[in-house]
């Protein structure tokens, strides 16, 4: 008979024991669960609620199952539940009676609280550090390529000139919010749960503030109905995930253009692609695939637990037995890519002389004579009719907007001529681009700059899993 099973008279139908189990996946808990239970023995001792020597037999029977269960020589089964029972349950078998005190002001709708908050705890401080790792080696190849000149696209069309620098700091801005998120997650879900009890709280003299330090929380959390019902904390990470992972999908979009024949702008070291089974030539970008794909799998893992929680109704259900798989598949999957993707990206080469081959393509510099004829004293909105009318005479002459004549121009319209455009070269285009967050070297370095100062400030907190 379960532990809980005083008022019933039979036992779990054997598919119903099944059904009802969490213990195929929660098992990756016990760690967190064993921890919760030691603190919270720790507090009934100095409560007075257990002895010292019954807080030494307990915490010396867990310590020996924790060691048990790391070695693989516990096998769950159906009958265990959960992680919880399976831990409590073989504490008595260790220990004898004094085990049944444990569960003393305490219940497993908190209990599963604990376990989770402190997991993700410590997940999120292990997807930070990949993702700092992730953003030292995009400033790396930024420094490396910060004036090297490609393709600026809009609508997927040539746009303007930029440098390649320009782009990997893009993206870094986007991982670096990826980790502001990360850290205010931690900071709002940094309450411990222990001591809630089922919902309304225990007559039994406990100590949450006690509990609480011991298990590294900032404080207890404040309402115990909330409490045990609460899984926000749960939500805002898979939101986070699911933003993070839609960034690594946006760049491994473009790490598959950039690796196609059409564009050949890298090349992505083997051991980050594979071939086909009939086509011998080929080299697949397959893990910047993958990482594109598994977005959609972290997408889902959100929406299943906002649907699980969008009609209970307060206190604790059993629906929330359902937030467990998601969060750990997103957990697991956010921090492969994170890795994976850090390592191709060190590994990637990109190709200058193709890139090159792109440049003279769609007028990259006509938004730059608009400016420059502005700087001049027309109007904007004409300087921006001229050149594209000086765009139009060139598609005719097959030629580039630099390879009008004086008579070309003065035809299009008799302000401009060819000293007019000023340097119209790319290089001249991006070098003057200057302004704050613009493309040009200049600023690329002072953007490269910011964010080693930014990673060089957040290192403490990265590597100690600190909220701000």
């Amino acid at each position: 008979m379960a532990l809980w099973g005083g008022r019933f008279e039979k036992d779990m139908d054997e598919i119903v024991k099944k059904f009802n189990a969490s213990i195929g996946f929660d098992q990756r808990l016990y760690n967190e669960d064993i921890d919760g239970s030691i603190a919270h023995v720790t507090m009934l001792a100095a409560q007075g609620i257990v002895t010292a020597d019954e807080r030494d037999q307990i915490i010396q029977g867990l310590e020996t199952i924790r060691e048990r269960i790391r070695k693989g020589e516990v096998q769950f089964t159906p009958d265990d539940e959960d992680i919880h029972m399976a831990v409590e349950s073989r504490l008595i078998q260790e220990i004898g009676e004094v085990g049944k005190k444990l569960h003393t002001a305490r219940s497993r709708n908190d209990q599963c609280q604990v376990d989770g908050r402190l997991y993700l705890k410590k997940q999120i401080q292990e997807i930070l550090s990949e993702l700092a790792g992730f953003e030292e080696v995009i400033l790396k190849k930024a420094a490396q390529y910060r004036d090297q000149i490609t393709v600026g696209f809009t609508h997927i069309q040539h746009a303007q000139p930029i440098t390649l620098g320009f782009v990997f700091m893009a993206y870094f801005q986007m991982f670096r919010r990826d980790m502001d998120r990360l850290l205010d997650c931690l900071e709002r879900m940094d309450l411990c749960p222990l001591g809630a009890c089922a919902l309304a709280g225990t007559t039994l003299p406990i100590d949450r503030q006690k509990t609480a330090a011991l298990l590294g929380f900032s404080a207890p959390t404040e309402n115990a109905m909330d409490s045990v019902s609460d899984r926000d904390y749960a939500l805002e990470f898979l939101s986070d995930a699911a933003i993070g992972m839609m960034h690594l999908s946006r760049w491994a979009e473009e790490f598959v253009w950039w690796n196609s024949t059409e564009f050949s702008y890298i090349a992505i070291d083997d051991s980050y692609c594979t071939g086909s089974s009939i086509m011998p030539q080929k080299k697949n970008p397959d893990m910047a695939e993958l990482i594109r794909g598994k977005c959609g799998r972290v997408y889902g893992d959100l929406m299943q637990l906002l649907t699980v929680m969008k009609g209970t109704p307060l206190a604790y259900n059993k629906d929330f037995q359902e937030d467990k798989e998601g969060l750990f598949d997103a957990v697991d999957t956010w921090k492969d890519a994170v890795t994976i993707f850090s390592k191709m990206l060190e590994k990637t080469e990109f190709r200058m002389d193709q890139i090159g081959k792109q440049l003279g393509k769609g007028f990259l510099n006509a938004t730059d004579i608009a400016e420059h004829l502005a700087m001049e004293g027309i109007p904007f909105r004409e300087a921006h009719n001229i050149v594209g009318r000086m765009v139009k005479v060139c598609e005719r002459k097959d030629c580039q907007l630099e390879d009008l004549t004086d008579e070309d121009l003065r035809g299009i319209d008799p302000r401009v001529d060819r000293a007019a455009l000023g340097d119209i070269s790319l290089a001249a285009c991006v070098d003057a681009r200057t302004s704050f967050g613009g493309t040009a070297p200049a600023e690329v370095d002072r953007q490269i700059e910011a964010g080693r100062r930014w990673l060089a400030d957040l290192e403490e907190t990265v590597r100690t899993g600190q909220a701000k």
